[in-house]
């Protein structure tokens, strides 16, 4: 079994390495680079300043990786510093600097363009493969006391000690690191928290622009949250920081020297809905529980009573579930729930704090997974009352309810007991339809408006991610299916072909 598992990790890795290849070239090869501004409106503002908007240009695609750029005030500043009489007369065109800038980077395979002014600039498009494996490198990031190099701060110490977090959680503390604490508890599930390791998948751009990805998918939403603490500094008072996560911030201003004595002073704050994986998460959960929880019975109540009046009410719902839209039959339903219930029609009108608002978009997306479920429990309980078992238990006397409940049922749940895990994976990635319709600020609609703004970052770190939870599913489902019945081997048996 350990080996099986083991070659199928291996395998997946290989899988999603070929995964995001394929989709990293799409994405930066067949997409036009021109598009990622189509939704910038800082680029749009630069429309009367053309060697402004060609320098805004030119930056940004250096940021998400395409080129290489260089004009001559980075060129001028490296020779003479910032801000000295050499590097303003350095900059100016048709200057010696210009012509030797011209030189050195036509002499490196760079294309030399101008600006309106006559100043030069040189860029030089990445080769594409060498993208890939700097993205590969860079997904994991590793903390330690060396990793922050501030020339304004010279004398920062570097050590890892214990100690707590100003909300009194038990913290390893660190200085040097990115993050001050590497390891730390909090009353947030699930209590306990690392920043040793983390993701890096870049920054988003041009939606929540200049907002890690991650933190962009994984942050609370909605209004801060406030709660009395006492700062290092002894100052007392509310706020919404979430201390585990504050990392180093070069620049201090007065309000961080007021409740900081270091420079651990960037901080994220606690808001009071769920992140948009928690919302999405939440609501499959409870969607996938509703849905076993009746497609399950009532189909093997439906193969029990075959061709009986729950069964032909059944397969009427099974039929009328397929054969609808699902975006007809949720409005009908949403409609029916805030006309005959007085349930809200979409989720912010209470907000994830109220119940009423997960009602309807739970029901609406267990709708078609219950009706999936009663199909398939109803087809293999079908096909197991046929088996000689089942002969055999009705031959010792024992009625037909105990032949389903003891027997049918134990082996007709395995093949639905192996996509456990795939459901799980789902409530994960979101549900669009359900989510557009009553308005959660869930999962779903990450990926279809990171391709429709062109985020490329963020179109490859959601492939990722679903990429991985997808191979990891399907690896949990063969381990509950053994699991199930350990009847069943995944591995070839010794001495078989």
């Amino acid at each position: 079994m350990k080996g099986y598992v083991w070659k199928r990790l291996l395998r997946s890795i290989l899988s999603m390495v070929v995964i995001m290849g394929v989709v990293f070239v799409m994405v930066y090869s067949l997409v036009p680079r021109d598009n990622i501004f189509k939704n910038d409106d800082t680029y749009r503002k630069l429309s009367a300043k053309p060697d402004d908007k060609t320098d805004y240009i030119m930056r940004t695609w250096q940021n998400l990786g395409y080129l290489d750029y260089q004009n001559m005030s980075l060129y001028c500043t490296d020779l003479y510093g910032a801000a000295t009489a050499e590097t303003q007369a350095c900059v100016l065109s048709g200057s010696k600097e210009s012509k030797d800038f011209v030189s050195l980077y036509e002499s490196k395979g760079y294309t030399v363009d101008y600006f309106l002014s006559g100043a030069p600039y040189a860029y030089k498009d990445l080769p594409i493969v060498g993208r890939l494996v700097s993205w590969f490198g860079n997904i994991l990031q590793f903390d330690h006391p060396w990793k922050i190099q501030d020339e304004t701060n010279p004398d920062l110490a570097r050590n890892i000690s214990l100690g707590k977090t100003p909300t009194g959680g038990v913290a390893v503390k660190c200085s040097g690191c990115d993050h001050k604490y590497l390891l730390y508890t909090d009353s947030r599930f699930p209590f306990i928290h690392q920043n040793i390791i983390t993701l890096d998948f870049g920054k988003s751009y041009p939606t929540y622009r200049g907002i890690g990805i991650l933190d962009v998918i994984f942050d609370s939403q909605g209004q801060d949250v406030k709660r009395q603490v006492t700062y290092e500094t002894g100052q007392t008072g509310e706020t919404s920081i979430l201390f585990g996560t504050c990392r180093y911030k070069s620049t201090l201003d007065r309000l961080d020297t007021n409740k900081f004595t270091d420079n651990y002073a960037s901080c994220m704050t606690q808001k009071a809905t769920p992140s948009m994986v928690g919302i999405s998460f939440i609501m499959g959960i409870l969607a996938l529980v509703l849905s076993y929880g009746i497609g399950l019975p009532i189909g093997l109540s439906m193969a029990r009573h075959k061709d009986g009046i729950i069964d032909k009410l059944g397969m009427f719902y099974i039929i009328f579930i397929i054969a609808v839209p699902s975006l007809a039959y949720i409005y009908v339903f949403r409609y029916l729930g805030t006309k005959v219930f007085n349930l809200p029609s979409v989720f912010p009108t209470y907000g994830a704090g109220d119940v009423r608002s997960w009602i309807l978009p739970v029901i609406s997306l267990a709708l078609p997974s219950i009706s999936g479920l009663m199909l398939w429990m109803r087809r293999y309980a079908v096909d197991q009352m046929s088996s000689d078992y089942v002969k055999f238990a009705k031959a010792k006397g024992l009625n037909q309810g105990e032949v389903f409940r003891n027997h049918i049922l134990k082996n007709a749940i395995i093949p639905i007991a192996q996509g456990i895990p795939s459901s799980l994976a789902g409530c994960i990635t979101g549900a669009i339809i359900t989510e557009a319709i009553y308005s959660v600020g869930g999962m779903g609609k990450m990926l279809p408006d990171a391709i429709n703004q062109y985020n490329n970052a963020m179109v490859l770190a959601l492939t990722f991610m679903f990429a991985g939870i997808s191979v990891i599913s399907v690896l949990l489902g063969d381990i509950i299916l053994i699991w199930i019945d350990p009847r069943i081997s995944l591995t070839e048996k010794e001495g078989r072909n």
